[in-house]
């Protein structure tokens, strides 16, 4: 018999408005369908929520935006927790540092440090949980300079199995603190974190896009600039059929284009340094076509994290992800053969995102994940509308897969992760061990199980992974 009150708590069923609001999803085509849901506000409700799925017999998952939502695993057994911790965003401007309380997107720290002159190490929407994005490791729109996200974590507070709230610091069990950090998850419930920011009040941000007819020529010069790019730019190229809608700008409607966008930082005492970084990259691929939408320009923190356009209202997305090698010439036939003009593609975006820089270099105060030994990170999507069903997405999805094969590291971004059945890996058997350890020291009865991604603990496998190679 239940001895937690479901009125008390908070915690609803199906078919109760607390339940869906509790369950929203930003990826419509990966609802949640827990047993129970409850949003919690403060560790007491946290706290009274785990005493409940113990009286329940229930694994505890936990979320926030629902970005993330196809990667996670079935929850018919689970209570699912939607935290919206208050507080909002503390800035300390002398030591640099965002304290951010769970539930938090990048919208509100952005925003919050700006006037500072300081920006954080965002992703590219501001509609994305901050402390999801961390723990997966994150990686920034500024990650070639900051490295991945996780590495900029300097505390985390959570609350675990057995009710109690704990701080994660260098000097505060700095071991569950490595452990949070791309660890994989289930180690409990976070309450906030706490993350380094950096001096940035001007840089070179936006994106331009040609026709794909001149992909050809562009793709491999943008290739060419990343082999030697500086790190203070980073940059994606992305292959897109945009639907009609309103809201895109109409010369990107006309059909297939090809986008290159990133940002640039500046150097505080040559404020003309991000332009000419900027016209370094962008004034060979302007040479061969003119844009037919650009927006390039000099601008403050503020505008980059709306320089990819991500979509700002929930949708249904069908996806993949993959870390990639070198590409050579051959690899850029093959993508452009599948996701280019003429190819018939459904995929609404196939992209490459430029790695290396700090992304790849190890941080010795860093996390469980701490580089990403790739070169680029492959994203690819499309949304199931106008005749596209999921099985048309997901078949070509997997024809971009092999295709790409060859150059396929293995390894994954857990934060670019696009589905739970998709081959994923980011943690080397050793480091898996030692994660595993971490977990069964704070939650014995595996609680957070759940919330585990895959080839995060030991004897976990998503269909189709690779083996345990070391992964770094």
């Amino acid at each position: 018999m239940t001895t937690v009150d479901e009125q008390e708590t908070g915690i609803a069923r199906h078919g109760e408005p607390r339940y869906e609001a509790a369950t929203q999803v930003f990826n419509l085509a990966a609802p949640a369908a827990p047993a129970a849901a409850a949003t919690v506000r403060t560790v007491g409700q946290i706290r009274a929520a785990i005493a409940y799925a113990v009286a329940e017999n229930l694994r505890v998952r936990v979320h926030t935006t629902g970005h993330g939502s196809a990667t996670a695993g079935p929850m018919e057994d689970a209570l699912l927790l939607r935290t919206l911790l208050p507080g909002g965003v503390d800035i300390d401007p002398r030591a640099r540092v965002a304290r951010v309380p769970a539930g938090t997107c990048w919208g509100e720290v952005v925003e919050a440090a700006a006037p500072y002159g300081l920006a954080a190490p965002h992703g590219s929407s501001p509609l994305v949980g901050v402390a999801g994005y961390v723990l997966r490791g994150g990686v920034s729109l500024y990650g070639r300079h900051t490295g991945l996200a996780a590495n900029s974590v300097r505390a985390i507070e959570l609350v675990t199995a057995d009710g109690e709230l704990r701080r994660a610091d260098a000097s505060s069990d700095p071991e569950l603190l490595w452990a949070l950090r791309g660890g994989g998850g289930g180690f409990g419930v976070v309450t906030a974190v706490e993350i380094d920011l950096f001096a940035a009040e001007r840089v070179v941000t936006g994106a331009a896009y040609w026709p794909a007819a001149h992909a050809h020529r562009l793709l491999p010069l943008w290739l060419r600039w990343t082999r030697d790019a500086p790190r203070k730019v980073t940059t994606t190229l992305r292959v897109m059929n945009l639907p009609s809608l309103p809201e895109i700008p109409e010369p990107l409607r006309a059909g297939t284009v090809l986008c290159v966008d990133g940002v640039v930082l500046g150097e505080a005492d040559d404020p003309a340094a991000a332009g000419r970084l900027a016209e370094d990259l962008l004034g060979p691929l302007r040479a061969v076509a003119e844009p037919v939408f650009d927006t390039w320009q000099e601008a403050t923190p503020r505008e980059v994290v709306r320089t990819h356009m991500d979509p700002t209202e929930p949708f249904p997305i069908f996806g993949d992800h993959m870390l990639l090698g070198d590409l050579p010439e051959e690899a850029i036939a093959e993508f452009l053969a599948l996701v280019g003009e003429g190819s018939g593609s459904p995929l609404t975006n196939a992209e490459l995102r430029q790695l290396g820089g700090a992304l790849a270099v190890p941080d010795g105060e860093g996390g469980a994940l701490d580089r990403l030994d790739a070169r680029f990170a492959y994203i690819g999507g499309g949304v199931p509308f106008g005749g596209l069903t999921p099985d048309i997405l997901v078949g070509h999805c997997a024809r971009v897969r092999a295709a790409l094969g060859r150059w396929d590291t293995g390894l994954t971004a857990p934060s670019f992760v696009e589905n739970v059945t998709q081959p994923q890996r980011h943690l080397s058997q050793e480091k898996v061990a030692a994660v595993d350890r971490v977990r069964a020291r704070l939650d014995p009865s595996g609680r957070f199980r759940g919330d585990i991604a895959p080839n995060a603990s030991a004897g976990q496998r998503a269909p189709g992974s690779p083996g345990n190679a070391s992964a770094g």
